[in-house]
């Protein structure tokens, strides 16, 4: 086996271990918001979200324009953007692969709400009112599963370290403040959001172990390289 393929092979399985353990971290979550052992810190996260609105008028009103960036709406129009860059940019398979990982990610954050049937914080405690279940958050989901999605997907096609790791971070800084605005909005408990942080980035990687595994396979079949 050539350096170049033994390489590919353990950022694979590096990959795919990072999916386990971030999914591993939601299971382990939704365990302890079942046996509401987050209620003690999810409620104080409530309470100073609550504080905090009323010392800041102007925060609230931030959070709800960052808050719109995890929507359905505005993710739905992100994907269909992405998708279409991809397949102009001669990139068919890998438009897919984000389609898919947003269209899967959306069906099995539904499931999961459905599921664990935890219902979102009182609200008395929230800036706007907001139908649904609420575990795990779908906003903190969603964006972690297409701005990590993206940012490693343009990281992949820099050469330099730091211009990578800009990327990188811009996706995982954009994933964290829509999560934020959800507590900060008291529409989500913060376990809500750190299951959908877990659960989204786990997806993600998944998604992209089940593309590079694929892709090497075609590469491998027909002799070249990765």
């Amino acid at each position: 086996m050539s350096m170049g393929l033994q390489s590919a092979a353990g950022r694979r399985w590096l990959t795919f271990a990072f999916a386990m353990l971030a999914l591993s971290g939601f299971a382990g979550l939704a365990d302890e918001m079942r046996e509401l052992e987050t209620t003690r810190w999810d409620t104080a996260a409530l309470h100073l979200a609550q504080q905090w609105r009323a010392a800041h008028p102007l925060v609230e009103a931030v959070m709800r324009e960052l808050s719109s960036l995890g929507s359905t709406p505005v993710m739905t129009l992100f994907t269909a953007l992405a998708a279409g860059y991809l397949c102009v940019a001669r990139r068919p398979a890998r438009a897919a692969a984000v389609s898919l990982a947003m269209v899967t990610a959306a069906l099995a954050v539904t499931a999961l709400k459905t599921g664990f049937g935890r219902a979102r914080p009182d609200p008395a405690f929230a800036a706007l009112l907001q139908q649904g279940l609420s575990f795990p958050s779908g906003h903190a989901s969603m964006s972690a599963v297409f701005y990590l999605t993206v940012g490693v997907l343009l990281a992949h096609r820099q050469e330099g370290l730091r211009m990578q790791a800009f990327l990188v971070g811009a996706a995982a800084f954009m994933t964290v403040l829509i999560g934020v605005t959800r507590v900060m909005l008291g529409v989500h408990w913060a376990s809500d959001v750190l299951a959908g942080w877990a659960f989204g980035a786990g997806w993600a990687a998944l998604w992209f172990w089940i593309a590079s595994h694929l892709r090497d396979a075609r590469g491998a079949k027909s002799g070249v390289q990765p």
